[in-house]
């Protein structure tokens, strides 16, 4: 292949950012970018964002796209900072208006507010292409963890988002609103319906027992050994396990401000009357009894 692929971890996160581009000069196309975000002291940093901005900028690279696989759930996107920054489009599934719909409900915020706030410039649909260097990004609807995920291919290589994780660790939870098990077994079916040779790349890799980090797997080796897929082979069977495993799940850590911030595609909200920005977390237990 004459294209590069260069992935970037983000230990806190456990994120995996992928770069594509076809060597010093070219264009480049970024997927699953991360906000640095301290749930302690509700600061927000770029660190992250900086040290990829480095990374191209070393590399004489000129930043095209900043791609979502889809509205995390556990870490800030950094998509409309290198927006702002590089002036790069941003990209992400057509279907995260369901997405900002139900969760401008649960934040309690008007959803034109977040339509305004939100930096996509391209919604993208099954079967959509995105020239990069005289080649193409390929996009496939992949639903099931949620709505609005997607898988994009690049000549032998595919970003498979939440979907699936190392064959040791299995795949996606789906139990966030509008996850549907027997849907996602169904978006695998079609990722692995890929030639086997195809490498697909990993948006996260929590490195269970304590391994050594792996982003990177072939379709052939998916199929033979991912732990879930090999023990449910059939839609009921795994939508069942799905739905069994995900109910003893807690919440991802950083969800609340996390979904806040990538519905808007990487924007923070406004500033309030004091001038200050604020993330909104819902109180929940008993609270109602005594306050």
């Amino acid at each position: 292949m004459s294209s590069h692929i260069e992935t970037i971890f983000h230990p806190d996160t456990f994120t995996l950012t992928h770069v594509l581009h076809d060597g010093p000069g070219s264009e480049a196309a970024v997927i699953d970018t991360v906000l640095d975000y301290n749930p302690t002291n509700g600061r927000v940093s770029t660190e992250a964002a900086d040290l990829l901005i480095a990374h191209l900028e070393e590399k004489d690279l000129k930043l095209r796209y900043v791609l979502e696989t889809h509205v995390h759930a556990d870490h800030l996107t950094a998509a409309k900072y290198l927006q702002h920054r590089l002036g790069a489009k941003v990209g992400i599934s057509k279907h995260v208006t369901k997405i900002q719909k139900e969760w401008a409900g649960r934040y309690n915020t008007p959803l034109e507010v977040i339509e305004a706030d939100a930096s996509f410039d391209l919604m993208l649909a099954d079967g959509d292409q995105l020239p990069l260097n005289g080649t193409a990004i390929g996009v496939m609807e992949t639903p099931g963890h949620t709505p609005a995920c997607v898988t994009y291919t690049f000549e032998d290589a595919a970003f498979v988002g939440d979907t699936m994780f190392m064959p040791d660790y299995g795949t996606a939870r789906c139990d966030f609103p509008d996850g549907d098990g027997a849907m996602l077994y169904r978006s695998l079916q079609k990722t692995l319906s890929l030639p086997d040779e195809t490498r697909l790349h990993m948006c996260h890799d929590y490195q269970p027992g304590g391994r050594e980090l792996k982003w990177m797997v072939t379709v052939a080796e998916q199929k033979a050994a991912n732990i879930h897929l090999t023990e449910y082979r059939s839609e009921e069977a795994f939508a069942a396990f799905r739905a069994t495993k995900d109910a003893g799940l807690s919440t991802p850590r950083l969800l609340w401000p996390a979904i806040q911030v990538n519905i808007r595609g990487g924007g923070l909200p406004a500033p309030e009357e004091n001038g200050a920005r604020y993330l909104k977390i819902p109180v929940g237990g008993d609270a109602a009894e005594w306050t």
